[in-house]
């Protein structure tokens, strides 16, 4: 009797931790779904961020025409533009903890759409056009600089079971967004022509207003753990593999942009197509391949170290640089810009996923000074390709063999990673 007594107070005991595991998966399910709401907003945010950059060079010759604006004066709205993203990654360490994910996400967005919107508007209702067009300009860089800096460690709060493979997939979709702006917008100048611009604006600040409904109920999850602090700007500058993962950023950005700006120009050149046809050969293959090595990781990055997947992808860039610099065949070498996309595309997400790995308490001031440093990169890199290019006689390809240097440093980056220990923070 005694058995039987024990025995039933064991099955009682086994379906009640049955129907609590079971209450517990299904609360857990429940709370992912609900984080996926927010990881799919973050993938829209980075289209929206991929709008800002890369709409308004489509229209840099209509400017010229239409307000009678120099050449000079167009080529400044892109430093502007990223000048501006820099200088809010830097800010972004006082205030983005202060306000909130949140409040600082929502704002991103609206200062994104704002700058489109003002885009349509400013450079008619001001005496100088230019002036318009530059403060519609800083308006949406500031938008595009707080979601450089915010959307990464959103996602990266988010439960998931491999952050490694949604940070690799979160930014595949800036590349995807970089794709659709230059052929949606090509499509529509065809089809509308180029004089209904601003209708295109408007229909893109569509895409950001509509995130800020979503960013406004969506959850959002803390870096840290409760009770937990993250590191002070002055504590985080004084570890080690800190530095040497900056300097990754840096290299990341570098390498990328050194040949993406390039491309089109290697097409146009060496093989002699139009402008058109030249962007879609060079930089929109280059934004479709680095996509693609994205989304395989975001697909399949549980199976894959990622370790050795970057240090393979850094390989593969020195050969693609090699290939751009020194095959004599022009299609050889626009197929090597090609393959140096796939190549980098793990490069960036991969260096913010293993800081988060490295620093789990580095926070905002860790996210935004890796940000910094990988638009420090994306400036710079072109810059030093163009003049050492123009120093030997406008020779690209001399310049892009200089360019090796970043793909270089940033695989001896990732070496450097493995031996250094995560120091204790």
């Amino acid at each position: 009797m005694i058995l039987y007594y024990n025995y039933a107070i064991l099955c009682n005991d086994l379906q009640k931790n049955m129907r609590y595991n079971a209450t517990e998966e299904k609360e857990e399910i429940i709370i992912k779904n609900q984080y996926n709401k927010t990881i799919t907003a973050c993938f829209v945010g980075y289209i929206v961020q991929a709008i800002v950059n890369n709409f308004v060079p489509l229209l840099f010759l209509t400017f010229q025409r239409t307000y009678n604006i120099p050449l000079s004066q167009i080529t400044l709205l892109v430093t502007f533009n990223f000048g501006v993203q820099l200088l809010v990654d830097l800010l972004s360490v006082g205030f983005v903890d202060r306000i909130g994910y949140r409040a600082a996400m929502i704002t991103a967005h609206v200062l994104a759409a704002g700058g489109l919107i003002l885009l349509t508007i400013l450079p008619e209702a001001l005496p100088v056009p230019f002036t318009g067009i530059l403060i519609a300009v800083m308006v949406y860089a500031v938008g595009g600089g707080l979601l450089e800096v915010l959307v990464s460690p959103v996602v990266e709060a988010c439960p998931s079971d491999n952050k490694e493979k949604a940070m690799s997939m979160l930014h595949s979709f800036y590349c995807w967004g970089h794709v659709g702006v230059v052929l949606l917008s090509t499509v529509f100048f065809r089809v509308f022509g180029i004089s209904n611009w601003k209708i295109l604006a408007l229909l893109w600040a569509v895409i950001p207003i509509c995130n800020v409904f979503a960013f406004a109920r969506v959850p959002i999850a803390s870096l840290m753990e409760e009770g937990e602090k993250g590191l002070s700007l002055k504590e985080l500058l004084g570890i080690k593999i800190f530095w040497v993962l900056l300097i990754m950023m840096v290299c990341a950005g570098a390498s990328e942009q050194a040949v993406s700006q390039w491309a089109s120009t290697f097409a146009e050149k060496g093989l002699g197509i139009s402008k058109t046809a030249g962007d879609l050969a060079g930089p929109m293959a280059f934004a479709v391949l680095m996509g693609a090595s994205r989304a395989f990781y975001g697909k399949y990055g549980d199976r894959i170290q990622l370790d050795r997947f970057m240090i393979y992808s850094s390989a593969l860039c020195i050969l693609s640089y090699l290939g751009i610099s020194l095959v004599p065949i022009p299609q050889l070498s626009l197929l090597a810009c090609a393959i140096c996309g796939l190549s980098v595309g793990i490069m960036w997400p991969g260096t913010f996923s293993k800081a988060a790995a490295a620093l789990p308490r580095g926070g905002t001031a860790m996210f935004a000074l890796l940000a910094l440093g990988g638009d420090l990169g994306c400036s710079g890199g072109p810059t030093m390709v163009g003049m050492v290019s123009s120093a030997l006689g406008d020779n690209l390809k001399k310049g892009v063999l200089a360019g090796i240097v970043f793909p270089v440093l940033l695989l001896t980056g990732i070496l450097l990673c493995r031996k250094i220990s995560t120091e204790k923070v």
